[in-house]
């Protein structure tokens, strides 16, 4: 699987930014995609989530100010974070995560994207 992301960038607080992140297969049934984010000397955290049958998930800290949505194609997902309301603890490299589920509830695939830096300026 491949992922191609994107949007990064700076961006003054209280301002938006989208990130966009395009796996090369179709997210179904309860695999997921999302998004990650990491600080400097700081552990990578789950900033949202979305799974094949479009169940949600947030980080506490993003909820009510990021929404997540997803678009299927053929062979292909592609994901959008809408950030907005940002603040300059926001700030860090956003990396796309695709986590693939076998019929059976079994992980069958990890896959990371390459990291996309998001600078929110005070």
């Amino acid at each position: 699987v491949q992922l191609q992301a994107s949007g990064g960038g700076l961006v003054q607080a209280g301002g938006s930014l989208t990130l966009s992140c395009s796996a090369s297969t179709t997210i179904s049934g309860i695999s997921t995609m999302g998004w990650y984010r990491q600080s400097p000397g700081k552990e990578r955290d789950m900033v949202a989530t979305i799974s094949g049958i479009g169940y949600t998930d947030y980080a506490p800290s993003v909820k009510d100010r990021f929404t997540l949505t997803a678009n299927n194609a053929d062979d292909s997902t592609t994901v959008y974070l809408q950030m907005s309301s940002v603040k300059p603890e926001d700030t860090a490299v956003y990396y796309c995560k695709v986590l693939l589920f076998s019929s059976l509830g079994r992980i069958i695939g990890t896959y990371w994207g390459q990291g996309t830096l998001v600078t929110v300026s005070s």
